[in-house]
């Protein structure tokens, strides 16, 4: 006798995660790094300039689910924060492009995720995980090379 146990694939919802790592730890950490420098106004711009690029960059991909041109999310964050702020921004951008990333490509396209065949919906998670990592780091690694205004 055979037994057969249900693969994650014959669900007949999609599970939505919140990963740790991916989502959590940078959006403590944006929150952190936005009221520690008090960029309420410019971090808002920010977030909303990036959420909306990465989300028009963005497209389903079926079986896997949301893909963004890997290096578009770190340039954009870096150019929003010096943009907004030179003395601010290498947290600027930090706040930007991760939460930017977040909500532009995981959750304004969660209604995306139920057709693409994808058994697990993890925000933060996957191939975002990467790309709101990368975005953190590179963001601020090219906003702080440039040199800051002296006051």
């Amino acid at each position: 006798m055979q037994y057969v146990i249900p693969l994650v694939e014959e669900w007949p919802q999609t599970v939505i995660a919140l990963n740790v790592g991916g989502a959590i730890v940078p959006a403590l950490l944006s929150l952190y790094l936005l009221v520690k420098n008090r960029l309420y106004g410019r971090g808002l711009v920010g977030v909303a300039i990036v959420t909306v690029i990465v989300h028009l960059m963005a497209h389903p991909v079926k079986g896997v689910g949301i893909a963004v041109p890997i290096f578009i999310p770190p340039l954009t964050a870096a150019g929003v924060g010096l943009l907004l702020s030179r003395q601010y921004a290498p947290p600027l951008a930090f706040i930007a492009g991760s939460l930017g990333t977040l909500i532009g490509a995981d959750l304004l396209n969660l209604g995306k995720i139920q057709g693409l065949g994808a058994p697990i919906a993890s925000i933060g998670g996957a191939g975002t995980f990467d790309g709101i990592f990368l975005t953190g780091i590179l963001a601020v690694l090219l906003a702080g090379l440039v040199p800051r205004k002296r006051r």
